[in-house]
């Protein structure tokens, strides 16, 4: 049966129109679904019985609870949704402080084939469709404690850019969740034609990942680089104005001995020279089949350290969830494993 979260304020008011329900109703669903996020059609209590019954032969709510879910010692947890038959899709919650973050996933698998990245070793298997996106956050158990979204999670946000946009709009419009579009941030590899899109029609931050300033370096990690290289990407976010309150974030994965030398910190500020935005360096988690390796704590500061030097607003981000597979692609792969 066809579920009504996912569905747009276009959707629901076509709905009402098919139904011939009073054209009020369509409020009142999305009303139901994205202020109270009911998991009943019953629930949706100033609907008449006899129009509630008319939704239910016809629609369904397709709130799906996660199949697993692993807590870490950290307080992070991983939850794994089934998408399909035999597939599944994972989403992290990170509490930290009086920050709760939640990390989703637009695809099952992803077609991208960064070598360090354990959901490119799955290939694509599908696209989420905008429920499935936004199921993600409605079914959580920590739903109200929610101050931020990443889709930083399994695929490539922008190869799925459609049900992406959709489930951006259902987030943030006033009908659907009303977020701020601060609070929630896109991750991409740097697919230009839909970084473009989504620079123009979303108030949303954008981070880039970004992994090495040096074309054939970068291209070795990260594929796509043949295709759409890094000097577009940052000509592209050049040619924009985002003004002061929209971020723009660069994420950096650091390889021991590979992309974390002096040379590499000289490349990146010139390559960002001017540019107001910020790396985030992330420690690697190692994955089977793959000979790369994160430096220690001292190496990562002193890569920090200098890239502020050059005026590059620098951080490192805390690893998370170590202890339960919480890095993206792990613990959904290791079910497929299971599986077969």
């Amino acid at each position: 049966m066809e579920a009504l979260i996912g569905k747009s304020q276009v959707e629901i008011i076509d709905i009402v129109r098919q139904l011939q329900l009073p054209s009020y109703t369509a409020g009142q669903i999305a009303h139901w679904l994205y202020k109270k996020c009911v998991t009943d059609i019953e629930q949706m209590s100033n609907i008449s019985k006899q129009n509630r019954e008319l939704l239910k032969k016809n629609f369904e709510i397709g709130c799906h609870a996660p199949v697993k879910e692993s807590i870490s010692g950290d307080a992070t947890k991983k939850y794994l949704f089934k998408a399909g038959e035999s597939k599944y899709i994972e989403s992290a919650y990170i509490p930290d402080r009086q920050r709760h973050t939640l990390c989703v996933s637009s695809q099952v698998g992803c077609k991208m084939g960064c070598i360090f990245c354990a959901t490119g070793k799955q290939g694509l298997q599908g696209q989420l469709n905008c429920g499935e996106i936004i199921n993600q956050v409605y079914s959580l158990p920590e739903r109200e404690l929610l101050t931020n979204l990443v889709y930083m999670g399994m695929g490539e946000p922008f190869d799925n850019l459609a049900q992406v946009m959709k489930s951006l709009e259902i987030m943030t419009a006033e009908w659907g969740f009303g977020w701020s579009p601060r609070r929630i941030t896109v991750s991409t590899i740097g697919i230009l034609p839909a970084m473009k899109h989504f620079i123009e029609k979303s108030s949303c931050h954008l981070a880039i990942s970004l992994h090495s300033p040096f074309e054939e370096e970068r291209a070795r990690l990260m594929p796509v680089q043949s295709r759409y290289s890094l000097k577009e990407a940052v000509t592209l976010i050049r040619g924009y104005d985002f003004g002061r309150q929209r971020r723009i974030s660069f994420e950096y994965i650091v390889f021991k001995g590979l992309n974390d030398s002096v040379r590499h910190v000289n490349e990146l500020a010139r390559l960002l020279n001017g540019m107001r935005c910020r790396i985030n360096l992330i420690r690697f988690h190692k994955i089977e089949g793959v000979n790369l390796d994160s430096p220690d704590t001292n190496q990562m500061e002193k890569l920090m350290l200098m890239l502020n030097q050059k005026g590059i607003r620098t951080t490192i981000r805390a690893s998370r969830g170590q202890d339960i597979e919480a890095a993206c692609g792990l613990l959904s792969t290791r079910y497929l494993k299971k599986q077969s």
